[in-house]
């Protein structure tokens, strides 16, 4: 769909803002397309934008076309390491609402200090596959409800913000769990493409302290481990104390991050 073009001043290489699909815009200049933006809702309702552009200019007259036609709050996510990328955002209103730490961790037992590791007594850890699909959901909705309780799904990680079907399980086979003899009490999600990622690691609030968490995290990459992966990555709020405490335990360090930012 067309709208108005949203120019950039007088003169013949005018740099043209012009809507051309719901959520998308390109910067054209003498027909060549030298920016596009693009919004997104992400699944917990809240609406994500991103801009490409070549030049300074460009991301600002993307971004004054966007949030004329958008409803407020909106959000972006940055490598802090792009401080351009970063600093045009902030000319358009954007301020931090959060960091996030992406850290990359060994996965070798004796490395990790993870090797005599095991689960509380009267815990198992299932593997992954192995799961009852039932008691992994129910798992999944009690812990939802208790990040609810506290500081809220906004805070989470995309892995765990709920779906519209009210369901963060998408795939049950990625998940190991640690099960007592009745229910499950954690779980934790690896996710293998290019390279192992740790998308979730949690346990049920009343469960916490035992030992449950560095149980999952010892099975997940001793896993890894023995399938021939040396390292494997996670992402860490940077307000999230007991996590970070977890993993620089075993020898993770933070080798990027990222910020959150709303507007």
């Amino acid at each position: 769909m067309n709208t108005k073009p949203f120019t950039s001043g007088p003169g013949e290489n005018a740099v043209v803002i012009t809507r051309v699909a719901d959520r998308q815009w390109h910067a054209l200049d003498d027909d060549l397309v030298v920016g596009r933006g693009h919004a997104q809702h992400r699944p917990d309702g809240r609406l994500f934008v991103s801009i490409d552009a070549w030049h300074d200019a460009t991301f600002d007259r993307l971004a004054e076309a966007m949030l004329a036609a958008l409803p407020a709050p909106l959000y972006t996510v940055v490598d802090e390491a792009d401080v351009e990328l970063t600093a045009g955002w902030r000319r358009a209103g954007f301020t931090v609402r959060r960091r996030e730490w992406e850290y990359i961790m060994p996965t070798d037992p004796q490395v990790t200090g993870l090797e005599a590791v095991l689960p509380p007594a009267g815990v198992t850890i299932v593997p992954a596959g192995q799961a009852d699909e039932g008691l992994l959901r129910a798992v999944d909705r009690a812990i939802r409800a208790e990040v609810e309780a506290t500081v809220g799904w906004r805070s989470m990680p995309a892995e765990v913000i709920p779906r519209p079907v009210d369901d963060t399980i998408v795939d049950p086979s990625k998940y190991a769990v640690a099960a007592a003899p009745d229910r499950y009490l954690g779980l934790v999600r690896v996710v293998t493409v290019i390279r192992p990622r740790i998308g979730l690691i949690a346990v049920r609030a009343g469960e916490q302290r035992r030992g449950i968490a560095r149980a999952l995290l010892a099975h997940a990459l001793g896993t890894l481990h023995r399938s021939g992966f040396a390292t494997a990555w996670t992402e860490v709020q940077e307000s999230n104390r007991a996590a970070s405490a977890l993993f620089e335990g075993i020898g993770a360090r933070p080798a990027s991050s990222n910020l959150e930012l709303v507007r």
